[in-house]
């Protein structure tokens, strides 16, 4: 589904958290999404990591654990948008599609 948004391009897909930060380092995209339960560390930790890299990356958080505290905590911790992964998928899709055709996120080319 992301590869249909025209101007978004796919720098890298990650099955653990070690995996996730070493390709968010390498290719510093513009947009991560990040689910809470992955392998290895949690995503509220790997986004806490990649906020600390760059605190202009759009962080998405897509998950099944829609706990009120999850969400709290990952708003505290840098995420710009938190979805339910079973209803709201496409809301992923409509943000991402919306972020690139905006050029919003152009403006953070530079900023690692």
């Amino acid at each position: 589904m992301l590869n249909a948004i025209s101007g978004a391009e796919i720098a890298g897909e990650a099955s653990n958290s070690q995996d996730a930060l070493r390709i968010i380092q390498n290719c510093k995209p513009h947009i991560v999404i990040i689910d809470i339960k992955i392998p290895g560390e949690n995503g509220i930790e790997v986004l806490k990591k990649i906020k600390e890299v760059n605190k202009n990356v759009i962080a998405i958080i897509i998950t099944n654990y829609l706990f009120t505290q999850y969400r709290a905590s990952c708003f505290e911790n840098g995420a710009d948008y938190f979805f339910d992964k079973s209803n709201e998928y496409g809301n992923v899709i409509g943000t991402i599609e919306a972020l690139v055709n905006s050029g919003s996120v152009e403006h953070m080319v530079n900023e690692w």
